[in-house]
């Protein structure tokens, strides 16, 4: 699964990088991305500004917006079949925005070691996301996510047994607009793992109430 996530860039970068206008009283630099939380996507419905969207997804169908706590993520295997999920596969897609994603590689029953992962370059990336509206009693809107999955790359699969979908840049705009299941479908794959780094970092992690540069640090165990 992909549970936690950093995004921290200037906001002339996020412009530079995404091709999007950024509202910079909406967005704030975050480096412990936590479900439940409102975070940066670019969504196919507004492709040219950054939006902010509640982490776990809310079927626009769903009685009860507690639903969204066990819509964190979607098996790119299985993305077509769920019924939670195949809607929004044909008309509601979104990047997810990260400088790098976090993973919890288990030494033993008792101990979880915490990595950062993140691109060799150092440069920003976007996870395939799915996105919905779902309404409440009082008439308002949630607009909420969930961030794809798929099988580990070699260097993931000594960490953790999934990843998220790290879409290739080249690929993100067809991520967004291409309406072709069958085309969409390819790009769900796992990112090479040359691209990518990852490192130890500090058990501050754990608490989302720790939203701190302090988290990006390496660290060194010894067990």
């Amino acid at each position: 699964m992909c549970g936690r996530f950093s995004f921290s860039p200037l906001a002339k970068i996020i412009e530079d990088r995404f091709d999007v206008k950024v509202d910079p009283s909406q967005y704030k630099p975050r480096y412990n991305c936590a479900p439940s939380q409102i975070l940066a996507v670019i969504s196919n419905i507004k492709p040219d500004e950054l939006s902010s969207y509640k982490w776990g997804l809310i079927p626009f169908w769903a009685k009860d917006k507690s639903i969204g706590n066990k819509m964190i993520n979607a098996k790119a295997e299985t993305i077509t079949e769920k019924a939670s999920f195949k809607n929004s596969f044909k008309r509601k897609r979104c990047l997810v925005l990260s400088d790098g994603f976090y993973e919890w590689e288990k030494i033993n029953p008792k101990e979880k070691t915490p990595y950062r992962i993140k691109m060799e370059d150092d440069s920003l990336f976007a996870m395939a996301g799915l996105w919905d509206s779902w309404k409440n009693e009082e008439g308002n809107y949630i607009n909420s996510f969930t961030i794809i999955t798929t099988t580990p790359n070699e260097l993931m699969e000594n960490i953790h047994q999934r990843m998220p979908v790290i879409l290739e840049r080249k690929d993100e705009q067809n991520w967004l607009h291409d309406n072709n299941p069958d085309i969409l479908k390819t790009l769900l794959k796992p990112l090479a793992a040359e691209s990518m780094t990852a490192y130890p970092i500090s058990k501050l992690v754990n608490s989302p109430a720790n939203d701190s540069p302090e988290i990006l640090n390496p660290v060194e165990y010894l067990f």
